[in-house]
């Protein structure tokens, strides 16, 4: 309530000494004090009552007046019932130090201005409340009468007149108010990512000021809710996953209950984010089963029971079976230390999707599971026609980083690196398997490369290398076992080395000078263990054919 309330109570006999100016200051409670100190009792925004026995002379109005100034009272109120006329040097001290001054009738209580206070800032503090759970509902409410992230960014709209957007570490709009209108551009948005992701990772405490041309954006991190240990965990586990709130306006020279709205904000934001993530668990599920069955070499009957289970799930509507492709994610970070696996996984549910598309629903076609280091997207595409052969559809490698390179490279520092590589589209279950280890080896291809972010996809990969995936798998033990089993028990036996030599010795095309170069040994000492070789396999290694087939057998090994 406003002292100026307070005034046009006749019922209080309150008269105004002095502080006109201040009348609309806001009240937050009142106290009862003749103590010469009262400081520790005061936490700002109080009526102060006194009866004046603090007061043994004109000396004494000074620093009681300082006392109460600074600790941010609304104002003083003095009876008149002790000493009648309030004293001219507490007026003049009220004066002084801008604290409005009341002269309280004898006639009345201090009680009877106490209850009054009392019973009209519960008033109001119950009114905020209930419009703050009514918020809070609205918010969580969903459905088309809605919740969900913009109508919290609505209610910064309306309320505090703030243009603001919720956008993805990538970049990509998550959500925006009313009042921000259309949504920010792409290259807007990617450097606003780019630059809260990199201010994250030196360890810069939002919120982080970013100028854009002529605009100053503010940026504060969506943490999620669920993670209850997240301060205390490795930002790196976090940082390629978590949103950010962009705020159009300059939080430099805000007060810190402005501040504090924001930070609230975003952790409504947060809890939306963690029902969303926890809608993934029954796709990321379906991805893992499908995923356990291609690699433990289940029937192709099996796996193709549970595609038809995965394509309502995925592919909501369409009666057609779809074609899939596989994608294959490994994020690793200098030093180790941190488990890629969930990391990359969280990273295909965002970046597996158009970057123009809206909307925190994004993954709503994507299961990804994870497994050690790596992350394993399942991909449906919708049955193509007939004069396509599905290759030509779908995920293209160079397309899928390029929008999003950017931001991701300052996520990922100089400590960090993304690598992935997709597969060809595949037909059915039979081909899993193939289109599975097709995408490893393009992700090999891609982490050959230079950059803190690279791709590669089946078209890039060798002819030899393309065909390997398909071989199958008793084609593979016979041919691998045929050749490399003699060398393994030899080198279990003797603490030998013949399977690296022969690897190296491959690797340098024959070259005995290079190969013993790398390996550290003598020339003749690695002619010796070629010849062993040679012996206990029956081949000749100075013969093509024999090279070629040493080197598909370690490849399929």
């Amino acid at each position: 309530m406003r002292l100026r309330a307070l005034l046009d109570t006749d019922a209080l006999g309150l008269r105004l000494l002095g502080g006109e100016d201040e009348l609309d200051r806001t009240v937050r409670g009142v106290m009862t004090t003749d103590l010469k100190d009262p400081s520790r009792y005061l936490s700002g925004g109080e009526l102060v009552l006194t009866g004046l026995a603090w007061r043994h002379d004109a000396a004494d109005s000074e620093p009681f007046v300082r006392i109460l100034a600074a600790a941010g009272v609304a104002a003083l109120a003095a009876g008149e019932a002790e000493l009648g006329d309030v004293p001219e040097d507490l007026v003049l001290a009220c004066v002084r130090h801008r604290l409005p001054l009341f002269a309280v009738h004898e006639s009345v209580a201090f009680a009877t201005i106490t209850e009054h206070v009392v019973r009209q800032v519960s008033g109001e503090r119950a009114g905020d409340l209930a419009a703050v759970v009514d918020r809070h509902r609205r918010m969580m409410t969903s459905g088309p009468g809605g919740g969900g992230p913009d109508v919290v960014l609505d209610l910064l709209g309306t309320d505090l007149d703030l243009r603001a957007w919720v956008l993805s570490p990538t970049g990509r709009p998550i959500a925006g108010s009313k009042l921000a209108g259309a949504a920010l551009p792409a290259d807007v948005s990617a450097k606003l990512a780019a630059e809260h992701l990199a201010a994250v990772r030196t360890g810069r405490r939002g919120p982080h000021r970013v100028l854009v041309g002529t605009t100053t954006y503010s940026l504060f991190p969506i943490r999620s809710s669920g993670r209850s240990a997240a301060a205390s965990r490795d930002v790196r586990e976090t940082v390629l996953s978590d949103w950010l709130l962009a705020v159009e306006a300059d939080a430099g020279d805000w007060p810190a209950e402005r501040l504090d709205l924001l930070q609230g904000v975003t952790q409504l934001i947060a809890v939306e984010r963690d029902r969303r993530d926890a809608a993934r668990t029954v796709r990321r599920r379906l991805a893992q089963e499908v995923l356990e069955l291609v690699q433990t070499g289940a029937a192709p009957a099996e796996i193709a029971a549970r595609l038809r289970v995965a394509a309502p799930v995925l592919l909501p509507g369409l009666g057609a079976a779809p074609h899939w492709q596989v994608v294959v994610a490994r994020v690793e970070w200098d030093g180790g230390g941190i488990e890629g696996g969930p990391v990359a996984q969280s990273l295909l549910e965002e970046i597996l999707v158009d970057p123009l598309t809206s909307g925190p629903e994004h993954s709503d076609r994507i299961a990804v599971a994870h497994t050690g280091e790596e992350a394993i997207a399942l991909v449906p595409l919708p049955a193509v026609s007939a004069e396509h052969d599905g290759s030509e559809a779908g995920i293209l490698a160079d397309a899928l980083l390029e929008a999003v390179r950017d931001p991701l490279t300052a996520g990922l520092n100089d400590d960090g690196r993304l690598t992935l590589g997709v597969s060809a589209a595949v037909h059915s279950a039979e081909g899993l398997r193939g289109a599975l280890e097709e995408a490893r080896h393009a992700r090999r291809v891609a982490a050959a490369r230079p950059g803190r972010v690279c791709a590669a996809g089946h078209q890039e990969l060798a002819s030899h290398v393309l065909l390997l995936p398909f071989v199958p798998d008793d084609v593979r033990r016979a041919f691998t076992a045929r050749l490399l089993d003699p060398l393994r028990d030899y080198d279990r036996r003797h603490r030998a080395e013949l399977i690296p030599t022969l690897e190296a010795f491959l690797d340098c095309d024959g070259s005995w000078t290079r190969c013993a170069t790398r390996l550290h040994l003598h020339v003749n000492t690695l002619r010796y263990r070629v010849g062993r070789i040679e012996q206990l396999t029956g081949r000749d290694l100075s013969r093509l054919e024999d090279k070629l087939d040493f080197f598909l057998a370690l490849r399929m090994s």
